[in-house]
């Protein structure tokens, strides 16, 4: 789905209580706090499917990125958006609910979103959306780890900061 800089979002106060919507666009120019969901989507093997964000996107293009994220659109929750950015983002319709990991608070590495990241369990293939993604792949924890330390620049920002907060969930043993 092509990004709609006029789509509404919920404009939300210091305790994700929603005070107001604005659109897209001004709610990143101004910075204001908002929310967002990260999936990690892993498959049997403990591998973990991440994708390079798309030139075409207006924040951070071309660098790698959480399996499919996504802000929650003016009166969506957490849960419902976590399967509909899954839906858009890979094509991606998982067997069991994504499972709820964690919430970070709003803060600049992640645009001034509360972000609750889930964990999904699924194989692909995958379809993955054209303006949202250019390619994606899998990794292990290892290669997520050392990508991490010595290639930061190559990872969004919020992917950045949740994959410590992420990563015990990832263990080949957990799947």
């Amino acid at each position: 789905m092509a990004q709609d800089l006029d789509e509404l979002f919920d404009v939300v106060d210091e305790s994700d209580r929603v005070t107001g919507q604005l659109p897209r666009r001004e709610v990143h120019r101004l910075k204001l706090r908002h929310r967002a969901v990260h999936m990690l989507v892993v498959n049997r093997a403990g591998r973990m499917f991440l994708h390079k964000r798309s030139l075409r996107k207006d924040l951070f293009p071309g660098v790698w990125d959480s399996s499919a994220a996504g802000h929650v659109g003016a009166g969506e929750d957490y849960d419902g958006t976590a399967l509909r950015e899954l839906a858009e983002e890979i094509g991606c319709r998982p067997a069991m609910p994504p499972k709820r990991l964690f919430k970070i608070e709003a803060r600049e590495e992640t645009g001034q979103e509360f972000v609750w990241v889930y964990r999904v369990e699924a194989e692909g293939p995958f379809t993955l959306a054209p303006d949202e993604i250019e390619r994606g792949g899998w990794f292990t924890v290892a290669e997520i780890d050392r990508w991490v330390a010595e290639r930061p620049a190559e990872l969004a920002p919020a992917f950045r900061y949740l994959w410590p907060r992420a990563r015990p969930w990832f263990t080949v043993a957990a799947c």
